[in-house]
Parts: structure tokens; sequence; C-alpha cells
């Protein structure tokens, strides 16, 4: 079905294009027979109209050069002026405008000569047309506005649709949208009468964009869905406008619509390679994610929408980006880069604002106060006497002097007006900045208190677990050894009774003296106040030293130590690594059962120092092994139900890592447990 509708469209062209070279071909041959009166000269401007009309320019100055010459002979000023003017259209199509402007006054002054009001009006809408192009914005909108009534009066389509797009463009381009938007309708209309589908699309692009500036986001969806209705299956036209239909429904967080345009509008500028177009889909999609928080999404978007933007100059979608990334960074805490793009953002925002200052020539008009009548650029010559002559010229001298004094003191007033509002602007900067940097160091402090707050539960929660332990753990043990004292003072027990009991006093003041050593380290290193003073020592004399503490409760559980220590040394703080191994053999002997063995032994191994304490007891489980070393306490009963307050182990991990070096342990139940110490054998280098 396309391929016949496409060959239906093709055939229309090739019949449209034959018929007007048919009818070309038929006014040549009609002109070579004409005699060389005024009615050739009309039937050459049917033909130059024809040419003009198929962009045949330069075969249309051969004519209009012959037809100028028998217009001149014959004195012809109606053909004169139309050949002067189809002259002009010609130079401006070219772009040469000084010849163009030259031969549009020409052509006026006849059109006036013969008082052709319609000629006057087509000469005033070009150079409008010219003065609009070269951004003369404030004279093509008064040429323009001047032939407007008697075109209306003609009803000439064709020239009013030209006229009044001029007008819409030239009123855009001075930020008057209220106008633009009017002449852009009116323009509409002529075209939709004219059937002519190009013009259509324009204005409908230019008003959906015009209604988006003013804020009437639901008008411009309505006017990008009728380009799409006109143009439904064109790639490059739904390229374009996807993404800002899409951005259209985003402004008023319609976010299903926009997705839907703008993931479409994306994928279509991929494929067609339209930079213009994927910055748009990206930079709106990337807004999108913004404000549903897809933040990863949304920087990746956004970033390769920066990239585009700086390769293709476009500076106005760059502006967008910066403030995108800023609110982005903002978000994510990332205050630095934050600041960064708001920077960019503002130095980017002053240049742009500079560029679009309005000049004199480029400011908004009052039509009321303009001369629209056909002539206005034309000066009446009055002939009066000498006298009145010179008086008129001092009245003249003395009003432009005004005007002068005048412009300059307005002048004046609209520099101090900039000058303030520069000002201002770089003020209300300093001042969001320095807001912004206040909120940055209020969220440090909030950070610091928190930080602060989570330490001082800390230090609570150790108090807590001290005050629990020397109730309990310590109490029985300090209770046991003032009883024994207090039989002594009463007297009531004999000397063997003493004598047996000595044995079980003995263990229960080590158990206190050890269980003190832990609580008051354990302490320490959570209160951060615990440090090491390292020095180099004899590791056998330390295992000699803390054997002969155990030697008794060994022997009274029944178990045997087996010494394979060598004279070795470490570098590390004495009395942390004796509390360690006082700590490992109290273990061993707490987990073993009578006639189990325990070995001590030390190696050298990569340049450290290897400690082993190894027992053939009940061993420890897998899941009992991770829970080892922890800063929380975790502890079992012994096999003679000995109690421990979970420290022991805790307190030897603290130590040795102060130390430089670790602990590990290796065990398998019912089979036995080996602790490993690893210490430096010297001062670490620096």
């Amino acid at each position: 079905m396309r391929r016949i509708i496409t060959l239906t469209f093709l055939l229309l062209l090739s019949i449209s294009g034959f018929s007007q070279s048919s009818e070309i071909d038929s006014l040549s041959i009609q002109l070579a027979f004409q005699n060389a009166d005024t009615t050739k000269v009309d039937t050459s401007l049917k033909l130059i109209e024809k040419l003009y009309n198929s962009n045949e320019f330069d075969k249309a100055l051969k004519y209009i050069i012959e037809s100028e010459k028998l217009s001149s002979t014959l004195n012809y000023k109606k053909g004169s002026a139309e050949i002067a003017y189809y002259k002009s259209l010609i130079y401006a199509q070219k772009n040469d405008y000084i010849n163009a402007i030259n031969g549009y006054a020409r052509s006026k002054d006849i059109f006036n000569q013969i008082h052709d009001t319609l000629g006057v009006a087509k000469v005033n809408n070009s150079i409008g047309l010219i003065e609009i192009k070269r951004g003369n914005f404030t004279k093509g909108i008064q040429y323009s506005l001047s032939a407007i009534e008697e075109l209306e009066k003609r009803n000439l389509k064709k020239d009013l649709s030209l006229a009044y797009s001029n007008l819409a463009k030239a009123y855009y381009n001075i930020k008057d949208y209220d106008k633009s938007i009017e002449f852009y309708l009116k323009a509409l209309q002529a075209q939709e009468q004219l059937n002519d589908k190009k013009g259509i699309d324009v204005s409908n692009s230019q008003l959906a964009e015009l209604y988006s500036k003013k804020k009437e986001y639901r008008k411009s969806i309505e006017y990008y869905e009728k380009v799409l209705a006109n143009n439904g299956s064109n790639d490059s036209i739904r390229g374009a406008i996807y993404p800002k239909l899409g951005g259209e429904y985003l402004q008023f967080n319609d976010f299903e619509n926009a997705t839907k345009y703008l993931v479409e509008g994306l994928s279509l500028n991929r494929k067609l390679n339209n930079k213009q177009g994927l910055l748009t889909a990206l930079t709106n999609l990337g807004s999108l994610n913004l404000q549903q928080f897809k933040l990863g999404i949304a920087e990746a978007q956004l970033l390769e929408a920066g990239e585009i933007a700086e390769s293709i100059n476009n500076k106005s979608e760059l502006l967008k980006h910066y403030k995108l990334m800023k609110s982005l960074d903002s978000i994510r805490n990332r205050f630095d880069a934050a600041f960064v793009w708001q920077r960019k953002y503002y130095e980017l925002k002053n240049e742009l604002d500079k560029k679009n200052i309005p000049s004199i020539n480029t400011e908004s008009l009052d039509e009321p106060d303009l001369d629209l009548s056909l002539n206005f650029d034309q000066s009446n010559s009055n002939v009066t006497s000498p006298s009145l002559n010179e008086t008129q010229t001092k009245k003249d001298f003395e009003r432009l002097q005004l005007i002068f004094y005048a412009l300059l003191a307005a002048l004046v007033i609209v520099f101090t007006f900039l000058i303030l509002i520069y000002i201002k602007r770089n003020s209300s900067l300093k001042y969001a900045q320095e807001l912004e940097e206040k909120n940055i160091k209020i969220e440090l402090q909030n950070e610091a208190f928190q930080e602060q707050t989570k330490h001082l539960e800390s230090i609570n929660n150790v108090k807590d677990k001290l005050f629990s332990i020397i109730s309990h753990d310590l109490k029985d043990s300090l209770s046991s050894i003032n009883s024994f004292i207090d039989l002594l003072k009463d007297g009531s027990l004999s000397r063997s009774e003493f004598d047996n009991l000595i044995p079980e006093l003995s263990e229960n003041a080590n158990n206190a003296s050890l269980l003190l050593f832990n609580l008051l380290n354990w302490s320490k290193s959570q209160m951060q106040s615990l440090k090491p003073n390292p020095s180099l020592f004899d590791v056998q004399e330390v295992f000699e030293d803390k054997i002969k503490l155990v030697e008794q409760r060994l022997e009274n559980k029944g178990i045997e130590l087996v010494d394979h220590s060598l004279r070795d040394f470490a570098y590390a703080d004495r009395s942390m690594v004796e509390i360690v191994i006082q700590n490992l053999l109290a273990n061993a002997l707490k987990f073993c059962n009578r006639g189990d063995t325990i070995t001590i032994s030390n190696h050298i191994s990569n340049g450290s120092c290897i400690l082993s304490v190894a027992d053939t007891g009940i061993g420890i489980s897998k899941q009992n092994i991770e829970k080892l070393f922890k800063s929380n306490s975790f502890t079992t009963t012994g096999t003679n139900n000995e109690k421990g307050t979970g420290l022991g182990l805790s307190i030897c991990k603290e130590l040795v890592e102060l130390n430089g070096g670790k602990i590990w342990v290796e065990s398998t139940v019912n089979v036995g447990s080996t602790f490993y110490v690893q210490l430096p054998k010297s001062k670490p280098a620096e």
C-alpha cells in the first residue's frame, strides 16, 4: 500500500513539473512571435514569474534584461516597476542585499508614480523580509506591517502568508512572544488555505515552541501533535518532534507519556545520528529520571547530553545540562561537584544574557507609535521660501538637539539600570553560594555530632558491661577469698584443713587477677586509650613465667604440660604478650579433661615469631570458631563448669593487633585446639 501511495505521489509531481515546464515553453514560444510592444513586456513578465517560482533565476535574469530595455524604450512604467521588482527578488535570493534594496527603491518609486498601491505593498513586504533576515527587526517589522493592510484588502494569500511569517519571526527574535503567536496563527490560516504543507509544519512547530516558552504546555503539545499527524511516517520529523513532545509532558509530571515519547525519540535519533534530537532526548530523559530518583541512569544520560552539547556548541542546552548536573550532585551530597556545576551555570548564563540584551533596533515595538503608511520611508519635499527654510532649519536643529539630550539621558539611565542589575545578580549569586556553604558546614557538624553520640553510646555500653562483670564474676572470686580469710580469723580451720584449701584459694586469686587484667585492658581498648610500649624480649622467658602461675591448676586437674619453647626474641609490648599467653593457657586448662595434654612452642616463619598453645581438649565447633575474637563477648563453661567473661580472646586479638601481629585458631571437636600468635621480630620500617 505504501509503495502505491509513493508511486502516485511521484506521478503527481512529475505531472505538475511537466505542466509547469509546458507553460514556460508555451510562453517562450508566444513571446518569440509577439511585436515589440507593451503586450510583449506583459508576456515576458508572466514568463519571468514562472521561472522565478521554478527557481530558474539565471534564465529569468536573461528575460529581465531584455524586457528592461524594451520597457525603457516604450516608457512603459508599469512594466519597468514589475521588472525592477522581480530583479530585486532574484538578488535577494542570491543574498545580494545591496542590489536588492536599490532595485526595490527604484521599483517602489515607479509604483508610486503610477499610483499602484498593491505594487508598493509588495515591495514593502519584500524589503521587510530582507531587513528581518539581516537582523534589523524594527525596520523589517515596520515595512511588513505597512504592507499588510493592502495585501489583506486584496486577499492575496500567498503574499500574506509570507508577510505574516516574516513578522512572526521578527517578533520572536525581539522576544515579543504574544505578537509572534498572533502572526504565526494568521500565517497558519493562510497556509492552510493555500495547502502549503511545508509552511503549515513550520508554523505549527514554531507555535508549539512559543507556547512552551509561555509555559502553556498543553497548547504546545497540541501543535506538536499536529506536526506529527501531518508527517506520521517521516522518521526525521518524528525524531525532531518526539523529544520535544516528551519534554512538554514532563513539564506537568505526566511521566508515562513523557517516557514513551522520549524513549522512542532517543531510539529514532540514534538510528538517524541526529545529534540535536539526541541532545534534546537525553537531556529530557535525564531530567525525568532525576525526578524519579533513578540517579545512576540520569547521570549517564546527562553526561552524554553534555558531551553532545559541547560538540555541537549548543549553549542553551549546555545551560540546562549544568543546572541538572548541579541538582544531581546536590541530591547525592557531592557538594564540591555541585559547586563546580553551579559556577559553570552562572558563567554561561551571564554570557548568554549579555548576548541577549536588546539593542535599539531589536526592542519590543508599540505599533500605534509606528508610521504604517505605504510611503513612511519617503520624506515629503515642500517648496518654501528662503526665510521659512531658515526658520524650519533652526527648529529642526533645536528639535534634534532636544532628541539628542533625551537619548543621552535615556542611555545613562539604561546603563545605570544594567549596572544595578549586574551588581544585584552578583550579590544574589554570592549569597546563594554562602548559603550553600553554610548548609554543607551544618551537615558536616551534624555528622560529627552523630559520630560523637555513637562514641558516647559505645563508652556507656562498656561501662555497663564492666559493672556487670565486676558485680558477678569478680565479686564471686573475691567473696570466696574473703570467706577463707574470715574462717582463718575465727580460728575455725585446723592446720590440715588450711593446707587442703590453699590450692583452691590460690586458684581463686589467680582467676581474680587474670579477670582484673582482662577487664582493665578491655575497658582501655574500648575507650581507645590502650597504647603499646614495644621492646625486644625473650619469648621463652615469658612462657616460663606464665607456666609457674598455672602449675597448681594443671596438677589439680590432672593435665600434662609439654614445653617445646625455644630461646627467641620478639619486638612487642612484653606485658601485653604476657596477658595474651596467660589467657591462652587459662583457656586451654579450662577446656581440657583429666589426662589431656597442653603443648607450648615457638618458631620463626617468614621473619616473624610464631607462638602456639595447643591442647587435646574438647575442641571448638565451626559455628563457635566464627564467634571467637569478636568485640561482643562469647563464652562457654569449661570441663569442670568453669565460668568466664567472654572477654579473654577479644582482649588477646586487640593486644596482638596493637603490636602489629595477628592471632588465629585451628580446632577439631573432640580432638583439640591450637591457638597461634604471630609477632614481629624487629621494629617495622617507617
